[in-house]
C-alpha cells in the first residue's frame, strides 16, 4: 500500500501513524464532537458501515492534534461525506433496503443483487463485483467500455467459453512457486507428517546442500525402522513404533504380548498407559538426535530458499496486483456475459433521461418468472417527481426497487433486464424503504425513518436518484400528511429523480405553496400540475365483490379505485358490523372533503407553466434526435397541435371551474378567489406570454 501511494501520488510527504490512532470508536466521537449539530445525524447515516472513512478521519485529527498543534472547538467543524471519486454514493440503510450484498431475511439466502450477479469463478472476481456493487461507477467513458466487453462476449461464444475455462491457468497464487515447492504439500494435524511436510516442502534439486541434509534425515529414520525390527527379531516381541513431539521416537508394547516376562535390559525409560508399555532405547535417543539435528538444518535452508522465492515475488508485486485487478474484471464481466447469455438482458444506453421498456425487478423475475409483471418507466427533468399510490400489495415497493436496482446495474456495466433502457449518470443514490425498529441504537420506526430522511435531504443534488416508500406512515395521519407534504417540496426543488409511493392520495393533490408565495397566496396549490410533479398508480381491478386482483401494471394518474382499503378488509372477512361503520365514516369524511375543495386561478397558472416546461423538454429532444427534414416538420407539426390543444383545454376548464366554483367569503365581503385572482394576475400574463413565445418558437 504504501508503495503505491507513493506511485499514485507523486511528490506527496507519507506519514505513518501508529494503528492504536486509527480507531472507529474514536472517529465517532469526532464527528459527535465537532461537526455542526444539525450535521450530526446525516454524517452518522453516511459513514454507518464505513469503518475505513471514520479510521481515517480519527488518524487525521489525531495527526493534526499531536503533530501540528492544532485543536477544534467544540461544534465548529463542517464535515461532509463524500464518495470516492467517479463513483456512486450509496449509504449503509440503502444497501440494506435494496438488499444489495444480502437478503435482509436470510443473510444465507442468493436472492440479492450480488448473489444474482455473482457468476464469477475467482474469489478476486467477486471481490471486485461486491466493491463495484457498493460504489458503482459514474465515468461514462469506463461503462461503455464495459458494455462494449459484456456484448462482444455475449456475441462471441468461442471466446466467452475460452475465458470462462481459463479460470485454471490464470491462478497466480502457485504459478511461480510450482517451481519450488512440491504439489502435494499440504497441512497435516499430526507431529509427524506435519515434520515430514516441513522436511519435503521444498523440491528436489532447488538447493544441493538442502538435498544431502534430507538424504542424512531419511538415512537416519530409516534406521530407526530397522533398529526396532531387530529387537523385535531378538525378543519375540511385537513392538510398535510412535512419535511425539516431546520424545521424538519411542516404543510401544501391549502388556498382554509380555504373558509374564520381564522387560529385556535394553529398554529405558519405561512406564506403563492403558494397557501398553511405552519405553525407548539408548540407541533409538542417539538416532532421534541425528534426526533432530538433521530436520534442523533442512528447515534453515528451507526457509532461505522460500524466503528468496518471496523476495523474487515481493520485487513484482505492484504488476502482480495490476494484472490481478485485470483478471478480477474479466471474470466480472464474463459472469455479465453469462447471465446475458442464460437471461433476457438488454445492452442499456447512457441519456439524459431515463427510460425503460418492459423492465422487470432483476431478483424477483429469479424467483417468479413466469408470473412476474413488467412495467415501463420514463422519467426527465419534466418527469422527475414521480407520486406513485395504488392498493396494498399492488406492487408499488417492488416498482420503485426495481428501478433503483436497474439503476445499479448499469452503472456497474451489467446488462439490464428489460426491453429498452437509458439511464442519466446518477451521482447518488437514497432508498428510504424499510419500517425496521434498530433496537441496537434504541431508535424507533418514526425516528429511524426521519433521520434517514434528514441524510438524504442534507446530500441530494440534481444527480440523485431518491425512492421513498410510504413515508410517513409511523407517525398519527395528519403529522404524517405534513411531513410526506413538506418533504415532497424539497424534493421537487432538488432537481432530482424521485419516486415516492404513498398512501395519501391528497399528496397528488394539494402542496404548501413556497415560501414567498405565503403572503400572496394562502391557498394551497394542486401539487400535479407542479413542474416536474406527476401521478402515477399501480392497476388493481375490485369490479367483483369480495375479491381483488392485483394487475401489477403502472399506469398514468392517480389510483382510481375510491377506499380500496376496505375492499381488502372484504376480502379478508372482517366482522359485518366493523366493515359498516367504517364504510359511513369513510363516506363522511369523503363529503366532508368535497364540499371543502376550491378551485383557483393560479391553478391554471401551474399548469400552464408546466406545459411550457415539457415544451421545452420536447424540443431539446428533438434538437438531440436523428431526425431531420419532412420527418422533423412533420413531428414537430404534431407536437404545436397537441400544445395548443392542451392549451385551450387548459384555459376553458379555468373558466368553467371559475364560473361554477364556490368559495368562502371574508369577514369584509371579498371572495378569496377574487382577491388570488387579482394578486396573481401579473403571473399570470407572464405566463402568457412565455406560452406565446414557446409557440411561435416551435413555429
Amino acid at each position: 500500500m504504501y508503495s503505491l501511494v507513493e506511485e499514485e501520488v507523486i511528490g506527496s510527504k507519507i506519514v505513518c501513524l501508529d494503528r492504536r490512532y486509527w480507531s472507529e470508536p474514536a472517529g465517532m466521537d469526532f464527528i459527535q464532537q465537532l461537526a455542526f449539530p444539525e450535521d450530526v445525524e446525516a454524517i452518522k447515516v453516511a459513514t454507518g458501515g464505513n469503518f475505513y472513512a471514520t479510521c481515517c478521519l480519527a488518524a487525521s485529527l489525531r495527526y493534526m492534534e499531536y503533530s501540528l498543534s492544532l485543536t477544534f472547538a467544540s461544534h465548529s467543524l463542517r464535515i461532509k461525506y463524500q464518495p470516492s471519486e467517479g463513483s456512486m454514493m450509496i449509504d449503509l440503510s440503502t444497501i440494506q433496503s435494496l438488499e444489495l450484498i444480502q437478503n435482509i431475511t436470510n443473510v444465507k439466502s442468493k436472492d440479492c443483487l450480488f448473489g444474482l450477479l455473482n457468476e464469477t469463478l475467482t474469489p478476486m472476481g467477486s471481490r471486485m463485483l461486491r466493491s463495484n456493487i457498493l460504489q458503482p461507477s459514474t465515468q461514462e467513458g469506463l461503462l461503455k467500455n464495459r458494455y462494449e466487453a459484456v456484448g462482444e462476449l455475449a456475441s462471441k461464444e468461442e471466446m466467452f467459453f475460452d475465458t470462462r475455462n481459463g479460470e485454471h491457468i490464470i491462478n497466480l497464487s502457485n504459478f511461480d512457486s510450482r517451481g519450488v515447492i512440491n504439489d502435494d504439500v499440504t497441512f497435516q494435524r499430526s507431529p509427524l507428517d506435519l515434520r515430514n511436510q516441513r522436511t519435503y516442502a521444498v523440491k528436489s534439486g532447488v538447493n544441493g546442500l538442502l538435498d544431502v541434509a534430507r538424504q542424512t534425515f531419511k538415512e537416519a529414520t530409516q534406521d530407526v525402522h530397522e533398529h526396532v525390527s531387530r529387537i523385535n527379531e531378538q525378543y519375540e516381541m511385537q513392538m510398535e513404533t510412535r512419535y511425539d513431539n516431546a520424545r521424538r521416537y519411542y516404543l510401544r508394547i501391549p502388556e498382554s504380548n509380555l504373558e509374564g516376562r520381564t522387560l529385556p535390559d535394553i529398554l529405558i525409560n519405561c512406564y506403563r498407559k492403558k494397557g501398553y508399555i511405552e519405553c525407548q532405547t539408548l540407541d533409538l535417543a542417539k538416532l532421534n538426535q541425528r534426526i533432530e539435528d538433521s530436520h534442523q538444518e533442512v528447515v534453515l535452508m528451507s526457509d532461505k530458499t522460500i524466503t528468496q522465492l518471496i523476495d523474487n515475488v515481493r520485487a513484482e508485486i505492484q504488476p502482480l496486483f495490476r494484472v490481478s485487478d485485470s483478471i478480477a474484471m474479466l471474470d466480472m464481466l464474463a459472469a455479465f456475459a453469462q447471465l446475458v447469455t442464460t437471461s433476457d438482458y438488454i445492452k442499456p444506453e447512457i441519456t439524459r433521461c431515463l427510460a425503460i421498456k418492459s423492465g422487470r425487478h432483476p431478483v424477483h423475475e429469479k424467483a417468479h418468472s413466469e408470473k412476474f409483471i413488467p412495467n415501463d418507466v420514463y422519467a426527465d427533468k419534466q418527469q422527475r417527481f414521480q407520486i406513485i399510490t395504488g392498493c396494498n400489495m399492488s406492487g408499488k415497493s417492488t416498482y420503485i426497487r426495481s428501478i433503483a436496482l436497474m439503476t445499479v446495474m448499469a452503472q456497474i456495466g451489467s446488462f439490464v433486464p428489460a426491453q429498452y433502457a437509458s439511464f442519466p449518470i446518477v451521482g447518488q443514490l437514497f432508498a428510504r424503504v424499510s419500517m425496521d425498529d434498530c433496537i441496537e441504537a434504541n431508535v424507533s420506526t418514526f425516528a429511524s425513518e426521519m433521520r434517514e430522511t434528514a441524510f438524504i435531504l442534507r446530500n441530494i443534488g440534481k444527480n440523485s436518484l431518491v425512492i421513498i416508500d410510504e413515508l410517513g406512515r409511523g407517525t398519527s395521519t395528519r403529522d404524517g400528511l405534513a411531513i410526506a407534504l413538506s418533504v415532497s417540496e424539497a424534493l421537487v426543488e432538488s432537481q432530482a429523480l424521485v419516486w415516492f409511493t404513498t398512501h395519501f392520495r391528497e399528496l397528488g393533490m394539494l402542496i404548501l405553496v413556497p415560501l414567498y408565495d405565503l403572503e400572496l397566496t394562502p391557498t394551497a396549490q394542486i401539487m400535479n400540475e407542479r413542474a416536474g410533479v406527476v401521478n402515477m398508480h399501480l392497476k388493481v381491478d375490485i369490479s367483483q365483490e369480495d375479491k381483488m386482483v392485483m394487475l401489477y401494471k403502472i399506469a398514468n394518474g392517480f389510483v382510481q379505485e375510491e377506499h380500496y382499503g376496505l375492499a381488502l378488509a372484504r376480502v379478508v372477512n372482517l366482522p359485518p358490523l366493523v366493515l359498516e361503520v367504517a364504510e359511513k365514516v369513510s363516506k363522511t369524511l369523503q363529503a366532508q372533503a368535497a364540499a371543502k375543495k376550491k378551485s383557483s386561478k393560479s391553478f391554471a397558472i401551474a399548469r400552464k407553466r408546466k406545459l411550457v416546461l415539457s415544451l421545452r423538454e420536447v424540443l431539446l429532444q428533438a434538437q438531440e434526435s436523428v431526425m431531420q427534414g419532412r420527418s422533423l416538420m412533420e413531428y414537430l407539426r404534431k407536437v404545436q397541435e397537441e400544445f395548443v390543444k392542451r392549451m385551450d383545454c387548459i384555459e376553458n376548464e379555468a373558466d368553467d371551474s371559475g364560473n361554477e366554483s364556490v368559495a368562502g367569503w371574508d369577514n369584509d365581503g371579498s371572495n378569496d378567489l377574487e382577491q388570488e385572482g387579482e394578486l396573481n394576475e401579473t403571473e399570470d400574463d407572464s405566463d402568457e406570454s412565455e406560452t406565446d413565445k414557446a409557440t411561435e418558437m416551435m413555429v
